[in-house]
Parts: C-alpha cells; sequence; structure tokens
C-alpha cells in the first residue's frame, strides 16, 4: 500500500468537505432532525421510546451516511482527478481506502460522536448510549466502504444517486440488524456480545475485500 499516496487524498478530501461546510453538514442535519421528530411523533412513553430507540437511530444513521455518497465520485469523475489516481504509480486501493476514510471522518464519525445525545430523548441509560454508540464506531465505516463500492459500480451512470441507494441498502442490512440488536439484547437483559463480534467480523471482512472491489469498479466504471 502506498501510504504516501493514502494521506495525501485523505488531507485532500477533508481540506474540499471543509471547504463545502454545506453539503459536509448535510447528513448530520438530517440525522438530527429525522430522529428528533420520532419521539414527538411517537409521544412521550418512555418504555415504547427505549424499545423502538436503537431501530430508529441506526436507519436514521444509515440514511444519512448514505445521504452524500453520490458525489462520492461523481466530482473527481467530472474534473479528471479520478483518471488521474488510476494513472498514478499509487495503489488504487490505497486510494480508494483513503476516500472511503474521509467520507467516514466527514459523515460517519459526527454522527458517533452526536448519537448518545440524541439517545437521551429516547430515555436510553448510560450503558445502552455507550452501547449504541460503539455500535456507531464499528458500523458505519461499513457503511462508508459498502457506499464508496455502490458509488463506484454507479459512476457515470444516469441517475447514480439514486442508485447508490437501491445497490447499498441491500448489504447494509445485516450491520443494521446486529447493532440495533445488540442494544435491544442489553435492555432486555441478554448479554449483546454476540451481535457486537458479529458486527466486527462485517467490519474486518468489509475492509479485506471492499476496497479491492472497489477499486475494480472504478477501473471498469472509467
Amino acid at each position: 500500500m502506498s501510504w504516501g499516496g493514502f494521506a495525501v487524498v485523505l488531507a485532500r478530501d477533508v481540506q474540499l468537505a471543509r471547504r463545502r461546510p454545506l453539503q459536509a453538514l448535510l447528513p448530520l442535519a438530517f440525522f438530527l432532525i429525522a430522529a428528533t421528530l420520532f419521539p414527538l411523533g411517537v409521544g412521550p412513553e418512555a418504555s415504547t421510546l427505549r424499545q423502538i430507540a436503537p431501530g430508529i437511530l441506526w436507519v436514521c444513521a444509515l440514511l444519512a451516511a448514505l445521504l452524500s455518497l453520490g458525489s462520492h465520485y461523481a466530482s473527481d469523475y467530472a474534473d479528471g482527478s479520478l483518471e488521474q489516481m488510476l494513472l498514478s504509480s499509487h495503489s488504487l486501493v490505497a486510494l480508494v481506502g483513503a476516500k472511503a476514510l474521509a467520507h467516514w471522518l466527514v459523515t460517519g464519525l459526527p454522527l458517533v460522536v452526536v448519537t448518545p445525545l440524541l439517545g437521551l430523548l429516547f430515555d436510553l441509560q448510560t450503558q445502552a448510549l455507550g452501547l449504541l454508540a460503539f455500535s456507531l464506531l464499528l458500523g458505519t465505516p461499513v457503511l462508508s466502504l459498502l457506499g464508496s463500492l455502490g458509488a463506484a459500480l454507479t459512476l457515470g451512470l444516469r441517475n447514480g444517486a439514486a442508485l447508490v441507494f437501491i445497490v447499498v441498502l441491500p448489504l447494509c442490512i445485516p450491520v443494521l440488524i446486529f447493532a440495533a440488536g445488540a442494544v435491544s439484547a442489553l435492555d432486555t437483559g441478554v448479554s449483546p456480545a454476540g451481535h457486537i463480534y458479529l458486527l466486527a467480523a462485517l467490519l474486518l471482512l468489509t475492509l479485506a475485500g471492499v476496497p479491492f472491489a472497489t477499486a475494480a469498479a472504478l477501473r471498469i466504471s472509467v
């Protein structure tokens, strides 16, 4: 892996996100608004809120993470940067990993940070809040990597942004099940360790395979 190219692409994408704060903060704003509306609509019953909290917060996080994927490679493809990456001497797998990490730092990490605050709206206890944040810490990188693959597969296609949702959402279902199931298991008095181990295994498998698949998809698309 070319760590020099990895660091350059990572710093570049983070800097570009800082120059476009409205676009970078859109997923976080969507997450905050969507998650806040559910307690208002469901009502103040604490037991009901605690029961639906893991699924609601994770679905909102999933949709927020996928919201910015339409332009993940599109802007680089439009200005020719992507072609330069393909022609450079650096490993394309490393560059793909850098872009996925940049997406997670800009989109996924803020979701992890604000989720415990939103969990208070659902009357979650301290232990459940910590477990929810930990599940997001393990699961959101998977969403960024799978979203990167979906963006590469739909690059250059008409309505590519909509197609990303169709391609990526089915792949994200196991993450949603295990992550939300861990918090639900804790609420019912069952050990969440099994769900966390499976979620960690998904993260390792995604890290090992998805960057290579994304690099191959980019070569085909370009």
